[in-house]
């Protein structure tokens, strides 16, 4: 997506680094670009402005503010980059575990803003295709537990062979245009009902 089309959310309560911030994504194209310099409500203005991106600078941040920041990272779900002046182990780890796609520590410069921004943008989208990802394939397990478990019941109850078992799973789920995970978690409800 070009920049210019991004909305960017910049949080800053210092003036001259908002600016340094700003002057930055404006030079690499950014078009949209929002300054909040009031962290008070920052949740309900972030729901206001929807951005793309927020970029967050925190200059010395006390421990109090790092956690509500990192708080605020874990539920907005966009990519986040950081900027601070001074950080440790412990606070490093955080913001990783707080989704913050790009934590930099004493890098704050103009010309830096383009290349940390593009780079939590893609460190996001990894991310979020990995989560994804990672989604489907416990779905997938799942039903194939499922599937398995209803094959058992299949086997069990009429005496028939696993690939029969399945093949009636298959035809009730093609015959009622539903899926054959759905078809044995009806099963194996309808089996335990049956058994109590």
């Amino acid at each position: 997506m070009p920049p210019r089309s991004l909305s960017v959310l910049v949080i800053d309560e210092n003036t001259v680094r908002s600016a340094i911030i700003e002057a930055g994504l404006r030079e690499a194209g950014y078009g949209k670009v929002h300054v909040v310099q009031d962290v008070n409500g920052i949740a309900q203005r972030i729901a206001e402005i929807e951005p793309d991106v927020i970029v967050i600078d925190l200059e010395n941040p006390n421990r109090d503010m790092l956690e509500s920041m990192f708080n605020l990272s874990r539920a907005v779900r966009r990519p986040i980059a950081m900027f601070v002046d001074q950080s440790d182990a412990g606070a490093i780890e955080a913001a990783v575990d707080a989704g913050v796609s790009a934590y930099v520590v004493d890098g704050l410069r103009q010309e830096r803003v383009k290349p940390i921004v593009d780079m939590a943008i893609s460190r996001f989208n990894a991310y979020s295709r990995m989560a994804r990802e990672l989604e489907e394939a416990r779905s997938e397990l799942e039903n194939r537990k499922l599937i398995e478990r209803a094959k058992g019941i299949l086997m069990r109850s009429r005496g028939v062979s696993e690939e029969e078992a399945y093949a009636l799973l298959r035809r009730a789920a093609m015959n009622q245009n539903r899926k054959i995970s759905e078809i044995a978690q009806s099963l194996i409800l309808a089996s335990g009902l049956i058994e109590e």
